[in-house]
């Protein structure tokens, strides 16, 4: 939904190219899912590595089956979680934050609080002067500089006789499959960009040159948001979609694309990422509770179903997307606070100042990126969090993080195991039962 809205906002309501839209979305996304199950459990995106949504999910599963204790702690989790959404707080948000890598997460809820406040705390709107984009950008170029390392890490151990792991522990997925996946999918976004351009009519809209710009840049940015989701999930459970798909957004405003071109653009973009993340959160959940890899057959016949389970899954989203996009947008005026953002960027003219301070920032991301290493994702997780502007957030994060700093000081990491992971667990699955009780039944009940 919030891919087709921003297009749809930018004055692509009906007819082929809406038509063009759907395609366009449709191809992004499949690829997207085709990628991150042919690289999940590689050196470069090792099970084994947290994916915090995906040990909730598991450790829900095991407490509710277990019963006792844990699914008393489950159920305090799942109250606990509602609540907090209820009262405007994202219990999700506090759920993921007991769960996940603490330095990364705490970034991101730094990021949330200085967009919400910055202006009274540094007497500066970062917003304004294009610090979170550029903090991207900067640390977006670091997270591919680490991803060239590890795959130079990668080879020298093979080269060495090493097996085929990142850390000592063996992988599904060797890295020269991985990579071929890679290779593969840029080649297949690209093909699906051109194909997206001529059906929603860009061909018109730009010069020659310009087209072939706007089809590459579109595969790269498909690629790039598809491993930076990835490496954020993985780490911190919380994937930047709508900020690296921001942030693409305003270098196509750069490369001079026109508001129609960009919003199209955004919308393949933001197609991709979410996919990879998710699907790699319920492989995740899959290998934890059919045994951590200790039987590779069982294993690789497990998410095979997993990964048809999730086309069965994108399917039945972009039919229902395709039914109900009319009642959402026109009849109710419901779309995603993240499309109108991004549908009013790309209708904007590129800011004269926009290079120079691109250009200031993302050295900042850059360092920042650098020092805190692939596994805390410092830089990109707090340009994430300068770009959403949602106070409560911030606020939830940083108590939570105060709150488990504390906690831990006092009891230790193993005693808290069974609280963080379980309760967290069922904070995420409250939370998303009383959104879903709140805004989609609502919703529903109005038309």
């Amino acid at each position: 939904g919030t891919a087709i809205a921003v297009p749809y906002l930018s004055g692509v309501t009906s007819g082929l190219h809406l038509l063009g839209v759907f395609v366009g979305v449709a191809i992004a996304g499949l690829i997207d899912l085709l990628l991150a199950y042919s690289i999940f459990d590689s050196p470069y995106y090792p099970a084994r590595n947290p994916w915090p949504p995906g040990i909730a999910t598991a450790e829900a599963i095991k407490a509710a089956l277990g019963k006792g204790k844990r699914a008393l702690l489950l159920l305090y989790g799942m109250v606990f979680g509602g609540a907090l959404t209820y009262l405007g707080y994202p219990g999700d948000v506090v759920g993921i934050t007991l769960i996940t890598q603490i330095v990364a997460i705490t970034a991101f809820g730094i990021g949330l609080v200085l967009r919400a406040y910055g202006p009274q705390l540094l007497g500066l709107d970062l917003y304004k002067i294009y610090a979170p984009q550029g903090i991207m950008l900067g640390a977006g170029i670091a997270a591919l500089v680490q991803f060239a390392v590890l795959y130079y890490k990668v080879i020298r151990a093979k080269k060495g006789g090493s097996s085929d792991t990142q850390s000592g522990y063996p992988t599904l997925v060797p890295a020269e499959a991985a990579l071929r996946g890679m290779v593969l999918a840029f080649v297949l976004w690209t093909i699906g960009a051109a194909v997206t351009a001529f059906l929603t009519g860009l061909h018109e809209l730009m010069s020659p040159e310009l087209l072939i710009v706007w089809i590459l840049y579109t595969g790269f940015q498909a690629l790039f948001t598809t491993l930076i989701c990835g490496l954020s999930g993985m780490y911190a459970g919380w994937f930047p979609a709508f900020a690296t798909a921001l942030a693409s957004l305003v270098i196509g405003l750069l490369l001079g694309f026109p508001p129609v071109a960009a919003a199209v653009h955004v919308a393949y973009v933001a197609a991709t990422g979410p996919g990879m993340a998710d699907l790699s959160y319920d492989l995740k959940t899959g290998w934890i509770l059919r045994g951590e890899g200790k039987n590779p057959e069982f294993e690789k016949i497990g998410r095979m179903w997993q990964f048809y389970a999730k086309l069965l899954a994108l399917a039945v989203s972009l039919t229902l997307v395709a039914i109900f996009y009319h009642v959402y947008f026109d009849v109710l005026k419901l779309y995603p606070p993240a499309s109108r953002t991004l549908a009013v960027t790309s209708k904007a003219a590129a800011d004269p100042q926009l290079a120079r301070w691109l250009m200031t920032w993302a050295p900042v991301g850059f360092i920042l990126q650098l020092l805190g290493g692939p596994e805390r994702q410092i830089g990109i997780l707090l340009a994430t969090g300068l770009m959403i502007l949602n106070p409560p957030a911030g606020i939830a994060v940083l108590v939570t993080v105060a709150a488990r700093l504390i906690l831990l000081k006092i009891f230790g990491p193993e005693k808290l195991r069974d609280l963080l992971y379980v309760g967290g667990a069922g904070a995420v699955g409250g939370s998303a039962i009383t959104s879903f009780a709140i805004y989609t039944l609502r919703a529903y009940l109005r038309i």
